[in-house]
């Protein structure tokens, strides 16, 4: 796994290399750096103006130039650029994991050169440099281990293994990771990108999806920018049919084409996230990308890393096992006598933090302590106390029994104890005591563990029963993660990696039965953890990966949704989507809920816009080719695009219901209630049409004003009308923040028609008579939407079991 880039690394001479072999293999090799693509400022903020809808934007911003219509153009153009800014500024924020991962990297290295011990810039050193590794020393390049006798490495972040690493010659360091015990010579054998560290920067680097947010946006866009050239071409070609005024035919199609296309579908979508985003923020979970928001409302399987994210990521003691006649307090205090307190390791700051009475070894007085020593695996203490002399050991179990000259019964129980805790995945110590230099007396066993959050389990079942599945993604051993599993309640079919992705292979077909049978994974690695989330992306999943290591950053961003916990590395909280600040996992169920009314709020509003341009384009271009009747000005088209989009960026702070299970956009649904409603609105305003024109006889100017009244009235009860699936009564209600701007936006249209603003007036009797007869229209209209979506809920249910029948037939 370390990406060795050279033969030479092995035969570096005792002495290291010279400064001239140095020179020419950092030409050869590069420097120790990270490589990485930077997007200029330019091209980035380009990106947001490059697309289907924005090109429709633009062009109509073009044309209102042209033709000198200034109001129109200003209003195009803010809700261009207000849409582009908000995305952009999203984006910056995100977008930065390889460079916080070039931060963690050495920024000096000792190496010897020439025959001297030297201190370098880490991105100097080359393969077959000779560098030393000390207590506390990051470790700047992968490197064989040559000299010294003893290496701990804490490489938790890079691999998820909880507890550090015994290294001895022959065996690699990592770039990366932390000498944390010992001291150790070693040969670089990678640098840069070729390391470990690097590949999983390039991982992170490669790591790329597309949000079924902005599929379903572009689909969207597409069908409204479609449906809108579509009629307004047969407007223009019926005009010139009929020699209407070309000039004047040409505005008017260029202001209903503006009016239609969805100029504030991006912007209101992004400020209905953005207003989720900041309370999330106040649940302290950050969201560093806006559209993971709408992905978090569909993740249907959640990929949970355990070291730090389903555990504490701390060493803990585990039940005590003392030896028969030895009390639990004696058997902790030697533990602790036989610690290292000053400076102490993971191991000893575990059997420390276990002592019930601290005070006890205050009143010890340590002679000589020995270390823990790797080649006779224990440490050791004289102590003086209480008027006497012992000494007490500590270290690996069989070991320190060896000290005692156990009989045979000793020895079976100990070692079944061991195995016992082994199974387990935990880690054993044995304690022993020596009083004034009698035989060695064996105290007992000290099972470590990393303990699970206290929040994990109830966090597990709250998000199973919003309809998620969970699997554990590890690098720890499996003994020990299917201890985790099982006491949070996971499942315990945890499978090792190297089993699934055979002969690392991590692209095949066949590969997603082993994966979705699982319940998790153990001794993974990054392209492991990046390869799970990938395929299950390709089978349709929508994914979410939590974790705080480095070793996580690539399936982080990789993830639809990804989530970097309290505590995590910079790389993670980069390259995720969703930061969570606060210990444990609780704070996802609350995401998910937030981001399930969001998807409400969303999906709303789309079918809101697609209705209105539907009933709108629809009635416009049946009474232009029907009756040679332009139902309304140019000027009230503007007008009706205007007072429709204030009231609908409220939205984002509408009440919306939490959907139980994972939601997602179908098209096929958010189409046929959209098509349904705005069909019924052609029909609604040729009523009130053919009212004013036929039976009350009005003049041409006042039958476009009672029109313009009519769809401005109908087209925001639409919006009550699409905030939920039910009655309108049905909660949650409204929020106060929709209807205030809503309504007022009805009475200024009002006021203009009655008075006459831009239109011929028509007084308080006719608009009165046009209000009563939208509220008619809105109860009719209730009913078919409730009628519509009870008819799709039947076709979803006779597919569902069609499916099964099929399914039970393979089966």
């Amino acid at each position: 796994m370390t990406g060795d880039n050279t033969d030479q690394a092995e035969l570096s001479d005792p002495q290291g290399l010279s400064e001239a072999e140095a020179s020419a293999r950092l030409r050869q090799y590069g420097e120790n750096i990270l490589a990485e693509h930077r997007v200029g400022l330019l091209e980035r903020l380009a990106h947001f103006f490059w697309g289907p809808i924005p090109w429709m934007i633009e062009i109509a911003a073009v044309l209102s130039a042209v033709v000198r219509h200034w109001a129109d153009l200003a209003v195009i153009l803010t809700m261009l650029f207000v849409n582009a800014g908000v995305g952009f500024w999203q984006e910056a924020k995100a977008d930065n994991a390889i460079a916080l991962l070039k931060q963690r990297l050495a920024l000096k290295a000792d190496v010897r050169r020439d025959g001297k011990w030297q201190e370098v810039a880490a991105r100097l050193l080359v393969p077959g440099d000779l560098i030393a590794l000390r207590i506390g020393s990051v470790v700047p390049a992968d490197a064989r281990l040559v000299g010294g006798d003893y290496l701990s490495v804490d490489q938790s972040a890079l691999t998820g293994e909880s507890l550090p690493v015994d290294k001895k010659p022959g065996d690699t360091a990592y770039s990366g990771s932390i000498a944390r015990l010992g001291e150790m010579t070693a040969v670089v054998t990678a640098t840069g990108m070729n390391t470990y560290f690097g590949k999983t920067a390039h991982l992170v680097e490669s790591a790329k999806s597309v949000s079924h947010f902005q599929r379903a946006v572009l689909r969207i866009g597409n069908f409204l920018i479609l449906t809108t050239i579509g009629l307004v071409l047969v407007i223009g070609t019926a005009a010139l049919f009929r020699q209407d005024p070309l000039i004047e035919t040409a505005q008017f199609a260029l202001i209903l084409a503006v009016a239609s296309i969805p100029v504030a579908l991006p912007a209101v979508l992004s400020v209905t996230m953005a207003v989720g985003a900041e309370r999330l923020a106040r649940m302290r979970a950050i969201v560093s990308r806006l559209v993971s928001i709408e992905e978090m409302a569909g993740m249907d399987l959640l990929c949970t890393d355990k070291t730090g994210t389903l555990t504490k990521n701390e060493l803990t003691l585990g039940d005590p096992q003392p030896a028969d006649g030895v009390e639990v307090s004696d058997l902790l205090a030697a533990a602790a006598l036989a610690s290292r307190r000053d400076a102490p390791d993971a191991i000893d700051s575990a059997v420390v933090a276990a002592l019930p009475d601290p005070a006890l070894i205050e009143r010890a007085h340590i002679d000589h302590f020995q270390p823990f020593d790797p080649v006779t695996k224990r440490s050791e203490a004289a102590v003086a106390m209480d008027g006497g002399h012992f000494h007490v050991a500590k270290g690996a179990p069989q070991v320190i029994l060896g000290l005692c000259a156990p009989d045979p019964e000793l020895s079976a129980r100990v070692d079944k104890t061991v195995e016992a805790a082994a199974a387990k995945g935990y880690r054993t110590l044995g304690v022993a005591r020596s009083d004034d230099g009698k035989a060695w007396r064996f105290l007992g066993i000290l099972p470590l563990f990393d303990p699970p959050r206290d929040d994990s389990a109830e966090t597990i079942a709250a998000t199973r029963a919003m309809g998620l599945d969970f699997k554990m993604v590890t690098g720890d051993h499996e003994a020990i993660a299917r201890q985790i599993a099982g006491e949070v309640d996971l499942g315990k079919n945890i499978v090792v990696a190297d089993r699934v992705f055979e002969k690392g292979d991590t692209a095949s077909a066949s590969l997603l039965p082993k994966i979705e049978a699982a319940d998790g994974f153990a001794r993974v690695f990054p392209e492991h953890k990046f390869a799970i989330v990938k395929t299950l992306q390709d089978a349709g999943h929508i994914v979410g990966m939590t974790g705080d290591g480095v070793n996580d950053a690539p399936a982080l961003k990789q993830a639809d949704v990804g989530i970097a916990v309290s505590g995590a590395t910079d790389a993670a909280r980069a390259a995720a989507d969703l930061v969570l600040t606060a210990p444990g996992l609780s704070v996802i169920t609350s995401a998910i809920e937030q981001a399930r009314q969001i998807f409400e709020r969303m999906t709303g509003y789309a079918i809101y816009r697609i209705a209105e341009t539907i009933r709108v384009l629809l009635f416009m271009t049946a009474s232009i080719l029907a009756f040679n009747f332009y139902p309304v000005t140019a000027i009230m088209v503007v007008l009706l695009a205007l007072l429709n989009d204030i009231p609908i960026m409220m939205i984002a702070y509408d009440n919306a219901p939490v959907a139980p299970k994972p939601v997602r956009w179908d098209m096929v649904r958010v189409l046929t209630v959209a098509s349904a409603l705005g069909v019924f609105g052609v029909f609604s305003s040729f009523g009130v049409f053919w009212l004013a024109r036929d039976q009350f006889h009005l003049a041409a100017p006042v039958v476009q004003s009672v029109v313009f009244l009519k769809l401005l009235v109908a087209g925001h009860m639409t919006i009550y009308l699409t905030r939920n699936k039910g009655p309108i009564w049905q909660r949650p209600w409204p929020s106060w923040k929709l209807i205030v701007p809503c309504e007022a936006t009805q009475v200024l249209g009002t006021l203009a028609v009655v008075y006459g603003w831009f239109m011929q007036p028509v007084g308080w009797r006719l608009a009165l008579f046009v209000w009563g007869y939208a509220l008619v229209s809105f109860a009719i209209a209730s009913g078919l939407k409730m009628v519509v979506y009870s008819l799709l809920d039947h076709r979803a249910r006779h597919q569902a079991r069609h499916l099964s029948r099929i399914e039970g037939h393979l089966a």
